[in-house]
């Protein structure tokens, strides 16, 4: 198997940190970002149907996002550069709902970030330039957004501190928190 995998990381049942193997020399490296096989082999059997790729500048922070009805599982890496990746566990029955795990995802550390259904997602750029791909088990419905404000105190995410301002879309500057969405 190419890739080793840190199982429902921070305690969150089904989140998971995927490292694929990289083989490197002076001439550069190679990996397998992605082997429908090794996914099987390590317990993950997914239908990704669609790919994204967006690219963002230091400080952009982008989420926190979920489909409402049309729930996605995403993976998600990044191709150059550094962000901070947040999933936030928002399934009702969840003994962790509420509860998020965040970790860095470098061109350089190759790391990948496995996000069930039901999980709000968002990330801060932390390099000058990064740009973000990620694969979906289903189709983006344009009005099936939700979203959580990026620093509603009941998650208290510990976003890393910049040396710039935070920039956000209007949409997200305005999104509820928690607790509303719960009402």
């Amino acid at each position: 198997m190419q890739i080793s995998v840190d199982y429902n990381v921070n305690g969150i049942e089904g989140l998971c940190a995927i490292t694929p193997k990289v083989h490197g020399d002076s001439r550069g490296y190679f990996t397998e970002t992605y082997n429908l096989n090794d996914m099987k082999e390590a317990g993950f059997n997914i239908n990704f149907v669609q790919d994204n790729q967006s690219s963002s500048t230091k400080g952009v922070l982008r989420g926190l996002h979920y489909q409402i009805n049309f729930p996605q599982c995403k993976l998600v890496r990044v191709i150059s550069g550094s962000v901070f990746d947040v999933a936030v566990d928002l399934r009702k029955n969840s003994k962790t709902y509420g509860k998020y795990y965040g970790l860095e995802l470098t061109s350089e550390n190759h790391k990948q970030f496995l996000i069930p259904r039901g999980f709000a997602h968002g990330f801060i750029v932390l390099s000058d330039l990064a740009e973000f791909f990620y694969k979906c088990d289903d189709f983006y419905h344009p009005n099936d957004e939700g979203g959580i404000i990026y620093n509603d105190p009941d998650i208290n995410i510990a976003w890393p501190k910049l040396d710039t301002d935070l920039i956000l879309s209007d949409k997200d500057k305005n999104l509820p928190f928690l607790k509303e969405i719960l009402s």
